[in-house]
């Protein structure tokens, strides 16, 4: 039943979590890939601009369709792994916290690697054209199968390395601030400004987790926008970083840093916040409310006074 519980708050929370910060992942992407000799872009606020100008406002949802497919079942996984295993690891410690969300992003890549390798070749499909004059890709599911057949199955899973060099530490860091936070906190079912709380310790959680991994996501960015234009720049991981710190500096690492700090607050605001109250309610008929939210961890365990602490999933 608790297992259940976490993939149904991971997909609801997943859902709202795309809807709010598709166009910002869409401008980070744009200026992650953007050539350093003739730049389209000149930050975020004008990719923004160039974007709504040049393609219209659908322009910044290009590519939801994969996201939105992937990202229900990428966070039902991700939550359900993370409450199954802070159940198994018993104690609901900070250490615990990061083991059991890193382990979630480990297995959650499988998933989330083939996602955006289509989210981002559709993002960067008819660039710059307000109707694109012809389209390569239909949906994100065409791009994929197109991709299949032409790469096989090693093309639907390029930057799979670097996706688990983001995700299993991104993951940890992730959950392991969204507890820290709920502690200090304090926040408590009663709590006037519980949610409030729980919005704060979710957006700054996310900001946590995109800071601690952001350089991997720049070159898993590189490699799968790698051969759009019909020829491939790099040669793997290792020639990647060496290219674009040969030509663009250290400052490469940063490039759409600002877009995916604002689209972090939001979404994982939304997404923590519409997980914990979910959980938080659908438990409360079996009295399992103790803290800001209702631990996972806790349901088929003895609660002892360390575990009884206001804490987070």
């Amino acid at each position: 039943m608790d297992f259940a519980l976490d993939f149904a708050a991971g997909c609801i929370g997943g859902a709202a979590g795309v809807l709010v910060g598709h166009p910002f992942d869409t401008v980070k992407v744009r200026l992650q890939v953007q050539s350093v000799d003739r730049p389209l872009y000149r930050g975020t606020y004008h990719c923004f601009q160039s974007i709504v100008r040049q393609e219209s406002m659908t322009g910044l949802y290009k590519g939801i369709g994969s996201p939105m497919m992937g990202l229900t079942f990428i966070n039902a996984i991700v939550f359900g792994v993370q409450g199954n295993a802070m159940r198994r690891l018993g104690h609901d410690t900070p250490l615990n916290q990061f083991l059991a969300g890193a382990s979630a992003g480990a297995l959650q890549s499988v998933i989330c690697c083939p996602m955006e390798l289509a989210k981002t070749r559709m993002q960067l499909q008819g660039l710059g054209e307000r109707k694109s004059k012809q389209k390569l890709y239909k949906n994100s599911l065409d791009c994929l199968v197109r991709i299949y057949r032409k790469e096989g199955f090693r093309g639907i899973n390029r930057g799979m390395v670097t996706t688990l060099v983001r995700e299993t530490p991104g993951f940890g860091v992730y959950f392991l601030t969204y507890d820290v936070l709920t502690r200090s906190l304090g926040c408590e079912p009663d709590d006037p400004y519980m949610i409030l709380k729980l919005l704060f310790a979710g957006g700054m959680s996310g900001i946590a987790s995109w800071i601690s991994t952001y350089p991997v996501d720049v070159i898993k960015s590189r490699l799968q926008a790698d051969g759009v234009g019909g020829h491939n720049k790099y040669n793997g991981i290792a020639d990647c970083v060496r290219q674009s710190l040969k030509r663009e500096g250290w400052r490469v690492f940063t490039h759409g840093l600002t877009s995916t700090l604002l689209r972090a607050f939001p979404v994982n605001a939304t997404t923590f916040a519409t997980v914990t109250l979910f959980l938080m309610y659908m438990r409360d008929d079996e009295g399992a409310v103790k803290d800001c939210e209702p631990q996972p961890a806790h349901s088929s365990l003895t609660v002892s006074p360390q575990q009884a602490q206001p804490s987070s999933l």
